[in-house]
């Protein structure tokens, strides 16, 4: 019987479509045939139909293994060779860079000394907008922000099916870390006279940023990307350096195999959704895909997620942590030393994500860290609304409100910050994964941007209302997972389908198959 796909097999469909189905692989057939000097099976020019469905069914089956590189998890990234532990070290860059961007605002934001060189950062709006145009470069040009972020793209095509899923944990360790190494750099410059106070801070992005632009000169085209263009031989010798294995390898074989199948089944998928269709136009019917009936819940679901994950308001404490602990009667030092401390805390989360996400599921944590957060804010917001302005007579109270802001980043931390990340690319089929997950990411930097932007003039006219604004969304969040979102945790292609009332992964297993079955019966043999 075919064994269904799993989403994780259906990942690794991308990175290894197995195609390790000769003829002498497939059953006793094989045996009983000629081979040439070579070595390799002969098979007729026209096989049976029969002969085919079973090479189909064979490689369906053998679609779901992954390709046994070594050992996975840091001990695999550590024995894998020097392109793995660069692509590890990649990871940690790229990431730590990103989250260094975010870390780096919270103390300078408040700084006299630079306030005194840009005195327009005072103002709420200004400070907002300035913060939101410095994380993103430049939000109108996106398509420079997307060759910026291209470095996961290219360590997810280079990885081993085996440790991928290591170096995406890598990366947003480092994002977490590189928030919280920003901030304390941030507060030991603090009291430099002048404006190296603030310059320096945003100097000591070069060096990540130069060392990571230095090292992927020194890197191997994806394999993936040269397959797609056609040059076979350049995509197996890449392979074979990521790899550290011989051309001769059956690991390497079957992976090339696999690769070349993927490119042939983007192409396939192409034209049978869009015959005829080229160019510009072939370019908006795919992103239009992703509204299509059929597929529209699964956009609801990729997009919704990154949408929450940053209209919770993690990012509102991030970048003005100081203003809004000064806010409740901590005094100024104290507010920085615990926007320290808030920003550590968040690795506190991610850990216990790690340890959640895959015994649990998404959709739990998905419900009650929406309902979490949401309590966290009402709390918050009702202390802010009770004892605002007389913080020195209730210290109780100015203690909870910091209570409730720690717990709301461990909260976080466990729940929306790994699912913004892990969500999308597991509910967006192959064929439009893509462009879904482009989707997803491009709405959750324009929603970073937004929060950015809105919170320093909520915080200036609304004061406690700031809270209650986070707290409705922190319930939407909830709201919408208990009503639009699956469980994506184990699930089969089949069941996917079922969850969202459509049959993309049904269509697509079919084409992989029949891909598999017309290699197989040809007996189309890679002289690796």
């Amino acid at each position: 019987m075919v064994r269904s796909l799993s989403i994780s097999d259906s990942e690794d469909c991308r990175e290894c479509l197995l195609l390790a189905i000769d003829m002498d692989d497939a059953g006793d057939k094989s045996a009983a045939e000629p081979t040439s000097a070579s070595g390799y099976v002969e098979h007729d020019e026209k096989p049976h139909a029969g002969n085919r469905n079973a090479a189909a069914a064979v490689g369906a089956d053998n679609l779901a293994e992954n390709i046994p590189h070594g050992p996975s998890g840091v001990r695999g990234i550590l024995s894998s060779g020097p392109y793995m532990l660069s692509a590890a070290m990649l990871a940690s860059l790229g990431g730590f860079s990103f989250g260094y961007d975010q870390g780096v605002m919270g103390i300078i934001n408040v700084l006299p000394q630079f306030h005194a060189v840009i005195p327009e950062a005072e103002t709420a709006f200004a400070k907002g907008f300035m913060t939101g145009m410095l994380l993103l470069g430049t939000p109108f040009e996106f398509h420079h922000l997307l060759h910026r972020r291209r470095a996961p793209m290219y360590i997810s095509e280079v990885s081993p099916p085996h440790l991928r899923g290591t170096l995406l944990v890598l990366e947003s360790v480092a994002i977490v870390g590189g928030v919280t190494i920003a901030y304390w750099i941030t507060y030991a410059c603090k009291d430099i006279a002048g404006e190296a106070s603030w310059r320096v801070p945003f100097a000591l992005q070069l060096p990540s940023a130069m060392i990571l632009g230095a090292m992927i000169q020194l890197f191997p085209y994806s394999p993936r990307w040269l397959a797609m263009r056609d040059r076979h031989e350049d995509c197996l010798d890449s392979l074979c350096k990521l790899r550290k294995l011989p051309a001769s390898d059956e690991r390497v074989r079957a992976e090339y195999r696999g690769i070349l199948a993927e490119a042939k089944f983007q192409a396939v998928m192409l034209e049978r959704r869009h015959p005829g269709v080229g160019g510009l136009r072939l370019e908006v019917v795919q992103w239009l895909d992703l509204f299509s009936v059929k597929r529209w819940r699964r956009t609801v679901v990729g997009v919704g997620v990154s949408f929450f994950q940053q209209f919770q308001g993690v990012n509102a404490f991030i970048y003005y942590a100081p203003t809004l602990f000064r806010n409740i009667g901590q005094s100024d030092d104290m507010s920085l030393i615990l926007s320290g401390i808030f920003n550590a805390l968040q690795i506190v989360g991610v850990c216990v994500a790690f340890v959640l996400i895959d015994r649990i599921g998404r959709r739990p944590l998905a419900v009650y860290g929406g309902i979490g957060n949401m309590t966290c804010f009402v709390i918050i917001a009702v202390l802010v609304g009770n004892f605002d302005n007389r913080w020195a007579e209730n210290t109780a109270a100015n203690w909870a409100c910091v209570a409730m802001a720690f717990l709301f980043i461990i909260v976080f931390g466990a729940s929306y910050s790994s699912l913004g990340w892990a969500l999308p690319p597991e509910v967006f089929p192959n064929g439009i994964r893509s462009k879904g997950v482009a989707f997803s990411v491009a709405i959750n930097w324009l929603s970073n941007f937004t929060v950015g932007v809105v919170t320093p003039p909520m915080i200036e006219g609304i004061g406690f209302g700031t809270y209650v604004f986070y707290a409705c969304f922190c319930g939407l969040a909830a709201l919408w997972a208990y009503f639009l979102v699956p469980e994506t945790m184990g699930k089969t292609l089949e069941q996917m389908d079922e969850a969202f009332g459509d049959r993309s992964g049904h269509e697509e297993q079919e084409v992989m198959r029949e891909i598999l079955g017309e290699q197989s019966a040809a007996g189309k043999k890679m002289d690796v």
